[in-house]
């Protein structure tokens, strides 16, 4: 019975003096760090990823023209519809940015 106390103080110590290393690690290495703007952060990612739709919309774009040209060298009507959707899609995705803009 004695044995097993002995073994629980024993690793008792070793977890405070663990925690104390690591308490006294922590207020010595750390800095002090200065938060910009949180907006600024809002902003850039809003930018980011109306960027990247905007890729995904002239990608639309150069795909609907190569749908409309292939639709005219083959006389098909219905791959001539989809190519002009396609190519309109894309119009409206790779300027939504500008189209919200004048919404609001």
């Amino acid at each position: 019975m004695m044995k097993k106390i002995k073994g629980v103080l024993k690793s008792l110590k070793a977890l405070k003096r663990t925690l104390m290393v690591t308490a006294f690690m922590c207020s010595i290495l750390s800095t002090t760090v200065f938060a910009t703007d949180p907006l600024s952060a809002i902003n850039s990612l809003s930018t980011f990823i109306f960027s990247a739709i905007r890729a995904i919309g002239m990608i639309m774009l150069g795909f609907g023209i190569v749908q409309i040209g292939l639709s005219l060298k083959s006389h098909d009507a219905s791959q001539r519809a989809n190519g002009f959707l396609t190519f309109f899609g894309g119009v409206v995705i790779a300027f939504a940015k500008d189209i919200l803009d004048l919404i609001i």
